[in-house]
């Protein structure tokens, strides 16, 4: 295994401002990719596409673990595994204060590869909303890096993001204690993510774990954005070419209402005509411009 930079404490937690989007103005199409995973187990051929996309063999990969409770462990972990794929990988565990620095960002600079571990969504983008180090994530992504993420790490990848509060707090039903019993308004608690998937919101666990009245809650309070419901064991990949490819082992459930009619905002219950539903099994292609094909 390489050797694993001493690791950056996380000093403090601040409050993500929500006032503004942290996507910046892109007016081509990034040269990267994005491997986005729904949670669950990674298969090695998950693991050796997104290493393929990074540069193969050598690959220098930044390893974020922030949303994990265990973020030096869980470091070591994913360092350990894309090692073992030929990775050059090193943790990237970086606070609040550090990310506000152009040091702490030109530590990316020889990045070809960044992936996101799971956990909670809200610690990542607790440390990075707004800084340069996710100005440089944002720049590698667009100079041709490959950003990934499973779970809390698939979630943070767009830029409107489902954080997993909902409200009345602790309305719930199900075994996980984290499905949504209605599709309603003011429901889901949704706040900037990092940018990488613009006009999408990304759910993770998605079929496993029944999260469909998360998802179109969000989607139908926000008809501008695809909803995007990753199952476990399974990843998309956004391409180059804009183009977004369903791997693994289940499928990606697409919820597109921009054609749609909405109820209007009186109305706390949700509904809708005209709603389109694209469910893309290992091999889908989905054009978020002109829609899905199997």
């Amino acid at each position: 295994m390489n050797h694993i930079p001493r690791l950056i404490p996380l000093l403090a937690m601040v409050a993500l401002a929500t006032s503004t989007s942290p996507t910046p103005p892109i007016a081509d199409l990034p040269r990267g990719s994005l491997v986005i995973v729904g949670g669950g187990g990674r298969s090695e051929a998950m693991m050796r596409r997104f290493m393929e996309l990074a540069g193969g063999r050598g690959a220098r990969i930044a390893v974020v673990p922030n949303a994990s409770s265990e973020p030096e462990e869980t470091g070591r972990d994913l360092v350990a595994e894309l090692d073992r794929l030929g990775a050059r990988a090193f943790v990237y565990y970086i606070d609040r204060r550090a990310a506000a620095t152009e040091a702490a960002a030109r530590g990316l600079d020889s990045a070809t590869g960044i992936w996101f571990s799971g956990g909670d969504q809200a610690r990542v983008t607790a440390a990075l909303a707004g800084t340069p180090v996710l100005r440089a994530m944002q720049r590698r992504y667009r100079e041709g890096a490959v950003v990934g993420g499973t779970s809390a790490g698939a979630a943070v990848m767009s830029d409107s993001m489902i954080t997993g509060n909902q409200t009345p707090p602790g309305d719930t039903t199900g075994y996980y204690g984290d499905e949504y019993p209605a599709i309603a308004r003011h429901r889901v608690e949704i706040v900037p993510g990092l940018g990488f998937l613009p006009q999408a919101i990304v759910d993770q666990h998605f079929i496993r774990r029944e999260r469909h009245n998360r998802l179109l809650s969000a989607v139908l309070e926000r008809p501008t954005l695809l909803g995007v419901g990753i199952d476990e064991s399974t990843a998309l990949e956004v391409g180059s070419d804009g183009r977004w490819r369903v791997l693994g082992e289940s499928s990606v459930v697409i919820y597109d209402a921009r054609q749609a009619h909405v109820t209007d905002g009186g109305q706390p219950l949700l509904g809708a005509t005209g709603l389109r539903v694209d469910i893309l099994p290992a091999g889908g292609v989905f054009d978020p411009k002109t829609g899905g094909e199997l």
